[in-house]
C-alpha cells in the first residue's frame, strides 16, 4: 500500500532545508503536513525524491502531467534546482501530502520586545495554494 494510503488524513511536521523555495519558505521553517491529502496545483508538498526515496523533498505541485506532478521551487536562482527540472514528473505515490502552515523559529538575535513582537505577528502562516505561482513556475 503506498504511503499516502497508509497515513491518509494523518498530520505530521517536516523542516524546510535549502534555499530551493525561498522566498516562500526560509532554511529552518517547520511545516504542518496534512500527509495523504489531495493535491491541487499551487500546493506546496513534501513528497520522496524519485531517485532516493529515503529523502523527501519539499516542492509547488504546478501540474499534473503524464508520469505524476511537476514540481518546482519557488527559488528560480536556487542551485541546483532539485525538481522536476531534474528528475521529471513525481509519481502520485511519492506525493505523500500538502503543508497547510509554516512556522518560522525565532532567532537568536531576536532578544528586543520589538524584534519578538515582529517574530510573533508573522511566525505562522498558512500556506494556502498559489495558483499565480503554478502558472509563473510553469513558463520556466
Amino acid at each position: 500500500m503506498p504511503d499516502a494510503e497508509r497515513s491518509r488524513g494523518r498530520m505530521g511536521v517536516a523542516e524546510v532545508n535549502g534555499p530551493s523555495m525561498a522566498p516562500t519558505l526560509e532554511d529552518g521553517d517547520q511545516l504542518l503536513i496534512r500527509y495523504g491529502a489531495r493535491v491541487r496545483p499551487g500546493d506546496v508538498v513534501v513528497l520522496r525524491h524519485p531517485f532516493q526515496q529515503n529523502l523527501l523533498v519539499v516542492k509547488r505541485a504546478v501540474e499534473r502531467r503524464p508520469g505524476g506532478w511537476w514540481v518546482l521551487g519557488d527559488n528560480p536562482y536556487a542551485v541546483p534546482p532539485g525538481d522536476s527540472t531534474d528528475y521529471g514528473p513525481v509519481p502520485e505515490d511519492l506525493v505523500l501530502g500538502r503543508a497547510l502552515f509554516r512556522f518560522r523559529p525565532r532567532g537568536e538575535r531576536q532578544t528586543s520586545l520589538g524584534a519578538r513582537l515582529s517574530w510573533a505577528a508573522t511566525a505562522v502562516r498558512p500556506l494556502p495554494a498559489d495558483v499565480s505561482a503554478s502558472r509563473r513556475l510553469r513558463a520556466r
